[in-house]
């Protein structure tokens, strides 16, 4: 009754085949725009904007990043946060070293340069897979970070290492406030999984995908493995170089490859796990619940008087338990469960 398809019919092969073939998805996703874009600004907070709308679209692109990459193409990575650092000290250094480089073009140019660090170390994925791939881009981690630390150059020679980002200018406007940053944040989000949505449904998302579920067989019909993963880490390190260059720039307002440590790839890795491998809503559910969940934990530590000590632990053990929750009961996360209700939905209110 709520999601039936009955009477929606499909005139021609590319109806069928638009992005988002079903009416209501196609209200539902006008509706959350709309709602993003035009009454959002006017009713949340400023603290809202920097600590939870900004952060939850910047890592809901990084997310993205590594779903295309992991979910899609099936080669693990630890190294996100490696990309994101490579993408904000790239834009930093575009920006600082041509004058009058536009804003966007220099956040373009810093996602090429995550890509081209992404090809390099997915080298190893044309040998190895599974652990030793993920040993392999976890050492991409420490390598970046080492690198942006003893190389002073990409830090303008700052003694303290943390630098602050430019100013966002963008065709005379200054995006300085909490609700530009949020608008133009995302602008960008949405643009890029717009186009993710479209390339995992083209050719090159299906042979990430053919390569993900069996990386011989995808080789026998025709599929060149080194193009295709090649290409998957390019891809996930440009959309992490740009969730980077956000996150130094709309977020944070600092440029410091301390904020880029494996604690923050984890964390990625956990949205994907948590909102769905293999999913671009999953991307954004997962980005979500990490990003609401210490917000609800530290109301319910404060409303229950918790102890200091219990309430700081608090979001590691639920982080944990969640984890574990997923794999065990759900290994599709959250995008899973969507989709359940969404088939019950069609056959309410007869039972299934």
């Amino acid at each position: 009754m709520f999601y039936r398809e009955a009477g929606q019919f499909k005139p021609s092969y590319a109806a069928d085949n638009q992005i988002f073939p079903i009416r209501q998805d196609r209200i539902g996703i006008a509706l959350i725009l709309a709602l993003a874009f035009l009454v959002v600004p006017f009713i949340a907070s400023p603290y809202t904007f920097s600590a939870i709308l900004i952060p939850f679209l910047i890592f809901s692109l990084a997310a993205l990043g590594l779903n295309i990459l992991t979910g899609y193409a099936g080669q693990l990575s630890l190294g996100s946060a490696a990309f994101m650092a490579v993408g904000a000290f790239a834009s930093y250094n575009f920006i600082l070293r041509i004058p009058g480089i536009p804003l966007l073009l220099g956040f373009a140019l810093g996602g090429l340069s995550a890509a081209m660090v992404g090809i390099a170390f997915g080298l190893p994925s044309l040998r190895i897979r599974g652990f030793y791939l993920a040993a392999a881009t976890l050492a991409t981690q420490f390598f970046v970070v080492w690198c942006l630390t003893k190389v002073q150059w990409f830090t303008n020679y700052s003694s303290s290492g943390v630098i602050t980002a430019q100013e966002m200018v963008i065709l005379g406007m200054s995006f300085n406030t909490p609700i530009k940053k949020y608008l133009l944040t995302l602008s960008i989000v949405c643009v890029m999984a717009l186009l993710a949505k479209n390339m995992v449904r083209s050719n090159v998302g299906r042979s990430w995908m053919a390569v993900r579920d069996m990386d011989v067989a995808a080789e026998v019909i025709g599929f060149r493995l080194m193009r295709t993963k090649l290409l998957a880490f390019a891809v996930s390190s440009f959309y992490c170089g740009i969730a980077g260059a956000l996150y130094a720039f709309a977020y944070l307002g600092t440029v410091e490859p301390e904020a880029y440590n494996l604690d923050l790839s984890f964390r990625i890795l956990f949205m994907i796990i948590i909102g769905g491998v293999g999913s671009i809503l999953g991307s954004f559910l997962g980005s979500a619940f990490i990003i609401l969940l210490p917000v609800a934990l530290n109301l319910l530590a404060h409303g229950l008087s918790l102890p200091t000590n219990v309430a700081s632990n608090l979001e590691l053990m639920v982080f944990g338990a969640l984890i574990i929750f997923f794999l065990i009961v759900e290994p599709h996360g959250l995008a899973r469960l969507w989709q359940i209700a969404k088939e019950k939905l069609r056959l309410w209110p007869f039972p299934h």
